[in-house]
């Protein structure tokens, strides 16, 4: 199977533009936190474009100011700092920093399915290893829409891969989240077809990107591995 990648991250950075500086002034530790970014997230993104040659799509904005994974109209588009904000400068924040991305990235879906081209799209993020008391108990989620039976196989292929390669490695399907829920790669199934688009978020465990070093290194070439290898197996 020969596919056209797309690698995207919604959530690579806690950058807030100037205009917005004062709605955050207190606000450093919480964009310092997983809840103002996914950190290890935009290089994982960066070195999977590179290594397979796809296409790159990140922000670095804090999804604080905005959430690029979420609809219009989700409750956690827009954070406590900026729900309130009078429409006209929501309308703004999603004209400069929303809207541009998505439609990217949308664009990009359809010039290959246009070519005839079969889409392969990693968005990469990363989770907090524990969440409200609760531990985490996997390195790594893939997260896919169990009806769609693309995103179901490349899946059971690179968890197969992966356990091959790191027998020791916790990796789990649809887990912290369930890869049905809303984003981005939910609103792109709305549009194309489950033969022309397969969409799975990648989740890597923040403890293993915060404690950085050799273990970090080895996860990130054992993920593209992994996925060069699971693609290039048949999905139906």
């Amino acid at each position: 199977m020969i596919y056209s990648f797309i690698i995207t991250c919604e959530h690579g950075g806690n950058l807030i533009p100037a205009a917005y500086d004062s709605l955050f002034q207190d606000a450093r530790p919480l964009l310092d936190s997983h809840r103002g970014y996914d950190p290890g997230a935009l290089l994982v993104a960066q070195e999977l474009a590179a290594a397979l040659g796809g296409a790159l799509v990140t922000a670095t904005v804090s999804r604080l100011l905005v959430d690029i994974n979420r609809s219009i109209g989700h409750r956690q588009l827009f954070s406590t700092m900026t729900c309130r904000l009078p429409p006209p400068i929501r309308a703004e924040i999603l004209a400069q920093y929303y809207r541009p991305y998505r439609e990217q990235v949308e664009q990009l879906v359809r010039q290959a399915v246009s070519r005839k081209q079969r889409v392969l799209h990693i968005s990469s993020h990363s989770f907090t290893p524990e969440l409200d008391g609760k531990v985490r108990n996997a390195d790594v989620g893939l997260l896919y829409h169990p009806a769609r039976r693309g995103e179901v196989a490349l899946c059971a292929h690179w968890k197969t891969i992966l356990a091959g390669l790191a027998p020791t490695l916790r990796v789990r399907r649809n887990y912290p989240y369930a890869g049905k829920g809303d984003g981005l790669t939910a609103y792109l199934r709305q549009r194309f077809a489950a033969d022309a688009y397969i969409g799975i978020e990648l989740e890597v465990n923040q403890r293993m990107t915060l404690a950085g070093g050799a273990p970090w290194a080895t996860l990130r070439a054992l993920l593209i591995d992994s996925l060069r290898t699971a693609s290039a197996m048949h999905v139906p």
